[in-house]
């Protein structure tokens, strides 16, 4: 696991250098105030999404990108720097250390060997993100990659907490949360955008943590190792997040007797940084 951990550090998104948008640069016409967390942090969540194509041309990639950004994604834009029309030799390793591992089936051998044989790359950048706009701008995520499947796209990671699922899972999300979105179904949408864009278990320091619940505006969840196995642990973290969700921040740590915490591993301008903060279970 820390091996597991140490890769997803060194994803694509942080070889390239992309940097996370400051509360400064969140649109205006969001009228929601950041959350303030760490010291000094005043940094928004963004969605990167990365996809692989089967030709060794980024139009049919980049038209359908493009088209659904005019569609419905506003203020997402396609990444013309590191988008390339040939293949990445990392992006086999790279998908390697961020299947999901959790969900049964989320990925099979053909989507292993889609990797394998890409022939393009073209990265997508979600807009900076108010909190309380996170759970409505993951599902409009889900519906790009639902257009850019549609368009030819082989497999597809995001970058923002090092997640990838296979194609039949990425479709089985997408109906989920358009399904929500058609309930107005304001938790359900946050809890499948979770199971999308977010990765857990991450062992560190004792614990198993998720990574990436920042982009559906919760708090990363630390449960200690010794707390079960990892599929338990995992049913706990989620089960945490549900009930922050459901019920409140201060009544879950209250009634977790958790606590909460901005002491991360990530720093401040790392995607992966959570500004509203860990909530740790006692030992």
């Amino acid at each position: 696991m820390n091996l597991l951990r140490r890769a997803l550090l060194g994803s694509i998104g942080a070889m390239i250098a992309w940097k996370p948008s400051t509360a400064t640069e969140s649109s205006p016409e969001s009228g929601e105030q950041p959350t303030q967390a760490a010291d000094g942090s005043s940094v928004t969540p963004r969605h990167v999404l990365c996809f692989l194509g089967k030709e060794r041309d980024l139009s049919p990639l980049s038209a359908a990108a493009s088209q659904a950004i005019r569609d419905f994604a506003t203020g997402f834009s396609i990444d013309d720097d590191y988008s390339q029309a040939e293949p990445d030799d990392r992006m086999t390793q790279s998908f390697a250390v961020c299947w999901d591992r959790v969900e049964a089936d989320a990925w099979s051998p053909a989507d292993e060997d889609a990797v394998a044989d890409h022939q393009s790359v073209l990265y997508v950048l979600g807009p900076s993100m108010a909190q309380a706009e996170t759970a409505k701008v993951s599902m409009v995520a889900l519906s790009l990659i639902e257009r850019l499947i549609d368009a030819g796209a082989v497999a597809v990671k995001g970058e923002s907490a090092g997640i990838a699922h296979g194609l039949d899972r990425w479709r089985e999300l997408i109906r989920e949360g358009a399904a929500a979105v058609k309930a107005a179904d304001s938790l359900a949408q946050q809890r499948i955008g979770r199971l999308a864009f977010a990765k857990r278990p991450l062992s560190a320091r004792g614990y198993l943590e998720s990574v990436g619940f920042h982009l559906v505006g919760l708090p990363e969840v630390y449960v200690p190792e010794t707390a079960g196995n990892e599929r338990q642990v995992v049913a706990i973290i989620d089960a945490v997040a549900e009930e922050i969700a459901g019920r409140g921040l201060d009544l879950t740590l209250k009634e977790r007797h958790a606590s909460l915490s901005f002491d991360s591993t990530y720093e401040v301008d790392e995607f992966k940084f959570n500004p509203y903060g860990i909530v740790r279970l006692a030992e």
